[in-house]
């Protein structure tokens, strides 16, 4: 453990961002009281690794940057401070080597969040790390102090905010910090890397409702996507759909919709589905021809059944199997996001992530404004943006 001094930070919020800032304050000999509302830290960690953690992505550092978006520039120092390399060898400092899968996302060996998260604990308990749970933050006092739901106070030398954004509110992040700081320009949140709500018919929702589009290819404005979707009672969801939800939900925003079209055979070339489709069908029913000879799942089938069943929709069958079009109507609610957009604006903070108007006051991870894919690059910046509000913090205090 390192020799501590008399100064006291307090982090409100124990996911990966809380934990990483912990980490590099109390390696800094700082006593550190980390406040979490759940009965348990990292509850979202552990839920993302559910089905084998992506913890970072392993594509050039330049092309890692860009996929922030909007938020790409003035998240670049944070990333390259702590890059994915940084984060890989710390996982194997914890006794978790990781490795890279086909599609370039980096996993640990053991494919779970939960040996990680342990190992991590430990290290933070033998640095003096102090975890308060059932502890939910209602705000500060006049003086500045802590105040707690419980109605107790803390008083620290300085202040983390690590409350996550508003997806998956049962994990412990609801957005309910954003009452808490009513002086603190915060952009709104919305839902990212989410489903969109289509209005099925009631054949296409009873049949297919809960089925898999697999090896499709989604395209919106320039921007194409490989991968998979499910088709639920609502609408879509499914890793080729996060892709583009920025863009779908910015689209909707402006214009009441959004068009995605969906190539059902993306390896299936025009001229070759061309040349299918002329060919008779010698009685064969249009779901067996599509079945047989183009490829299509039911599911596919059903999608394009219903396209040239919509008085709207006056395609070639050619042309919906390559491009058929779903009207997205409006993004599923924020609860079911995988992650949020929105939050503390920018120009709130200074370079070390202090809040202008709250000397002393620090943020990082998901209640920060910016947004990304699925990917490893969620939890990559919230890592970073921990790493440097930690860094922020000690050299805030040294000069205090």
């Amino acid at each position: 453990m390192p020799e501590m001094n008399n100064q006291t930070v307090a982090i409100i919020g124990g996911g990966p961002a809380g934990l990483m800032a912990a980490e590099v304050v109390a390696a800094a000999g700082i006593r550190v009281r980390l406040f979490e509302r759940m009965p348990s830290v990292g509850r979202k960690f552990l839920m993302a690794g559910r089905g084998g953690l992506n913890i970072t992505h392993s594509e050039p550092l330049d092309a890692f940057r860009a996929r922030y978006g909007e938020a790409a520039c003035w998240l670049a120092p944070y990333l390259e401070a702590f890059p994915p390399s940084a984060l890989v060898a710390w996982c194997a400092a914890l006794g978790q080597p990781t490795f890279i899968g086909s599609s370039g996302r980096i996993f640990p060996e053991a494919m779970k969040a939960s040996p990680l998260l342990r190992a991590w604990l430990n290290r933070l308990a033998g640095m003096g790390v102090e975890i308060v749970t059932r502890a939910e933050w209602a705000g500060f006092d006049d003086a500045g102090m802590l105040l707690f739901k419980d109605g107790s106070r803390q008083k620290a030398d300085a202040v983390l905010l690590a409350l996550g954004g508003a997806s998956w509110p049962r994990l412990g992040a609801d957005g309910g910090w954003q009452a808490l700081l009513p002086d603190i320009a915060v952009s709104p949140l919305r839902p990212a890397n989410c489903g969109f709500h289509i209005a099925w018919s009631d054949i296409l929702r009873h049949r297919h409702a809960g089925a898999p589009l697999k090896r499709i290819a989604l395209r919106f404005g320039d921007a194409v996507r490989r991968g998979e979707a499910v088709i639920t009672a609502q609408g879509i969801e499914g890793g080729a759909v996060y892709a583009l939800s920025a863009a779908l939900r910015e689209a909707i925003s402006r214009e009441g919709q959004a068009i995605l079209q969906v190539d059902l055979r993306p390896d299936l070339e025009p001229t070759a589905l061309a040349e299918i489709v002329a060919e008779p069908r010698r009685g064969a029913s249009l779901a067996n021809f599509l079945r047989k000879r183009v490829g299509l799942s039911p599911v596919a089938i059903g999608l394009v059944q219903e396209a040239l069943h919509n008085s709207a929709a006056a395609e070639s069958l050619e042309r919906l199997v390559k491009s058929l079009p779903l009207v997205l109507t409006a993004p599923f609610d924020i609860e079911r996001a995988i992650s949020t957009a929105g939050g503390i604006a920018r120009d709130a903070l200074d370079e070390h992530l202090m809040l202008r108007r709250r000397p002393g006051v620090f943020a990082a991870g998901e209640m920060l404004d910016w947004e990304a894919p699925t990917g490893g690059y969620l939890l990559q910046a919230c890592f970073a943006t921990g790493f440097a509000a930690g860094h922020g913090i000690t050299a805030w205090l040294a000069r205090k």
